[in-house]
């Protein structure tokens, strides 16, 4: 098999396709606008929030597909492909079952805005990257929409200080180690591997002509429904043992290189093609 059959690309945003900086490289761009004009869907799935991705992408988000929250949201130009808020009960029990973890700083998750009762200054800092449009507030009851994902802070390890405390929720809810400092809950079915099955059965496209790029925990079901599934050289171990290929770290164009590899596989082709 090789990546000429590919159809469907899918990449997670935080060190995979932005660097260290949190930037989206001129190369992919680039590269984008080649692999769409041969008709390739590019999707954007991240455990950052809708406005958080688009803001990144910019440039090309009316010609992609984006699974917000950890797929919690899915949306394609403006229309809602997929929604799955936390229900009510569910959102209650887990913040009874949070609040009694120490230092533990949740971030409640909403379409177009995150709200935030803590004011730990480590976690203030990172809103501005990652939950831009957030909103101080006194008590869950000043939120008045619906929660998509409880995203929980620790300054030193989320693995060791959060984690441990909200394991027993993992067989009822998606428990997702995100990042060193970050656990997210969500509803079961709120996942970026759902996601990606909704929009291979939409568009008719299989896991054997899907490409998926991932580092972290919460990126595990989205690399199981790809065979061509690539772990970044920077990636948790347990992404790095799922995925079936591995490339560079986000800082060294690890998707950049794949995107190549994958557009001279495609011109091969034709030219083959063309040549028969």
């Amino acid at each position: 098999m090789n990546l000429s059959q590919v159809k469907l690309i899918v990449s997670d945003m935080d060190g995979t396709l932005l660097n260290s900086k949190h930037e989206v490289s001129r190369r992919f761009l680039q590269q984008f606008n080649i692999l769409n004009a041969e008709g390739v869907l590019f999707v954007a799935a991240s455990g950052r929030p809708f406005y958080g991705i688009t803001d990144k992408l910019s440039e090309i988000q009316d010609h992609i597909i984006i699974v917000a929250e950890n797929g919690g949201l899915v949306v394609k130009n403006g229309t809602v492909l997929s929604s799955n808020p936390l229900q009510p009960q569910n959102f209650d029990l887990i913040v009874e079952t949070i609040s009694s973890i120490e230092d533990a700083h949740p971030v409640f998750c909403t379409k177009n805005q995150a709200y935030v009762m803590s004011k730990s200054q480590p976690l203030l800092n990172l809103l501005s990257e990652y939950y831009a449009k957030y909103t101080l507030i006194n008590s869950v009851a000043d939120i008045k929409t619906e929660v998509y994902k409880v995203a929980l802070f620790h300054e030193k390890s989320s693995s060791e200080f959060i984690y441990p405390h909200v394991k027993h929720l993992e067989s009822d809810f998606k428990v997702k180690l995100s990042a060193t400092h970050w656990v997210d809950i969500s509803e079961n079915i709120a996942n970026k591997g759902y996601a990606i099955e909704l929009i291979q059965d939409q568009y008719g496209i299989k896991p054997e002509e899907t490409l998926a790029f991932g580092d972290y925990n919460n990126d595990l079901e989205m690399l199981e429904n790809a065979y061509f599934s690539y772990a970044m050289e920077n990636a948790h171990p347990k992404v790095k043992s799922t995925a079936r290929f591995k490339t560079k770290s986000n800082n060294e164009f690890g998707v950049e290189a794949i995107l190549e590899q994958l557009i001279n596989e495609k011109n091969l082709c034709s030219k083959s093609m063309n040549q028969t």
